[in-house]
């Protein structure tokens, strides 16, 4: 017969290995976890980064048409005004 103090190391062991196998997938999945919150971010951003590309490029294209150079036939759609040739070089 097993004695009271073996079977209490028994379970302190069975316990303590548990709790090693907890950790080390803890420490998987945190590092998922840090893995999708990068790519999350990512995506996250992207819009407002594009969008304020596209912002600056509105500025500049209606900067433009202040100066006279294209004419915008419809929002957003721009063309060259008359007599404005299109090999003046600038930006």
């Amino acid at each position: 017969m097993p004695s009271v103090v073996g079977l209490l190391e028994q379970r302190e062991l069975a316990g303590r290995r548990r709790v090693d196998e907890l950790r080390e997938e803890v420490d998987r999945i945190q590092a998922e976890l840090i893995v999708a919150e990068e790519e999350w971010e990512e995506w996250a951003v992207a819009p407002a980064r594009g969008s304020a590309r596209m912002e600056a490029l509105r500025s500049k294209a209606k900067r433009l048409i202040l100066c006279g150079r294209p004419a915008e036939a419809a929002p957003g759609r721009f063309t060259l005004a008359s007599g404005v040739s299109g090999s003046g070089g600038g930006s």
